[in-house]
């Protein structure tokens, strides 16, 4: 379908454009010195349209349609970013929300070019997704096992282990351990020991904790106490990404199986 390839080739070029070809100077730049940012940032996009489509279909440059395509495109991506930057300001702040609707409206963007340029109604984008997305429940299913193990797990660990921090210090002799460490640490654990279970790698798994335990080992040598907390909270997160994990292959493939 050409819409989906109009898509990927504006789409990497988006990605191109904002992540590896801007610096973090020319972020700063968009907040002093907005209109040499913007026209700079703007171009780039645009050159990296150009040269993205060269490499995989360079028989759409020379049609006007796609040329107007792409300037609608990198105004839009230039609007999106100038909004950002004055909403962040003035009411939101820079955070991961900020962000992650941020990204969405590009996405968006994006796919309503690509769709203009192959001149691909929207009934039949909604069609074709309908044809290639049958296994709605699997992948609504897959949503819930993440959240519930990666989150939800985490505040259930917190609950289970909340008696043993009693009579333990959570931070370093210098306090200055990060805030909410352990938190993200524990989301990320489960989240790898899930995809690992998913994709048949028990290595992986290992590989984790071996990182967990590495990262920990100057705390566990130095308290008895601290070093049964850390294994208590590590074998219940480990056990919550088993269990998910088993439910997960279960759900997608019919059966428990972590053989290749």
């Amino acid at each position: 379908m050409q819409a989906i390839e109009a898509f990927l080739i504006l789409y990497l070029s988006h990605l191109a454009a904002d992540f590896l070809l801007q610096t973090d100077a020319m972020v700063r730049a968009k907040k002093h010195a907005p209109a040499k940012a913007f026209a700079q940032h703007g171009a780039i996009h645009y050159v990296t349209i150009l040269a993205v489509t060269a490499v995989a279909q360079p028989n759409w440059l020379v049609q006007a349609r796609f040329q107007a395509a792409a300037a609608t495109l990198v105004v839009a991506h230039l609007a999106i970013d100038w909004c950002k930057e004055r909403l962040a300001a003035k009411a939101f702040g820079d955070n991961v929300l900020v962000f992650l609707a941020d990204q969405a409206v590009h996405l968006i963007t994006v796919a309503a070019t690509a769709l203009f340029f192959t001149h691909t109604p929207l009934s039949f984008a909604s069609e074709w997704l309908r044809e290639h997305l049958p296994n709605r429940e699997k992948i609504l299913g897959v949503g819930v096992i993440y959240l519930a193990v990666v989150f939800a797990g985490g505040y259930l660990i917190r609950f289970l282990t909340k008696p043993l921090t009693q009579h333990l210090r959570m931070t370093d002799e210098n306090g200055s351990s990060l805030r909410n460490a352990g938190m993200y640490i524990g989301w990320l654990e489960r989240s790898l020991v899930l995809t690992a279970l998913l994709l048949r790698s028990p290595a992986t798994v290992g590989l984790v904790l071996a990182a967990k335990s590495i990262a920990r080992f100057p705390e566990l040598g130095k308290s008895e106490r601290f070093a049964e907390y850390f294994l208590i909270g590590t074998l219940l997160s480990l056990l919550a990404a088993i269990f998910g994990g088993i439910i997960l292959l279960k759900l997608l493939t019919g059966r428990v199986n972590l053989a290749p």
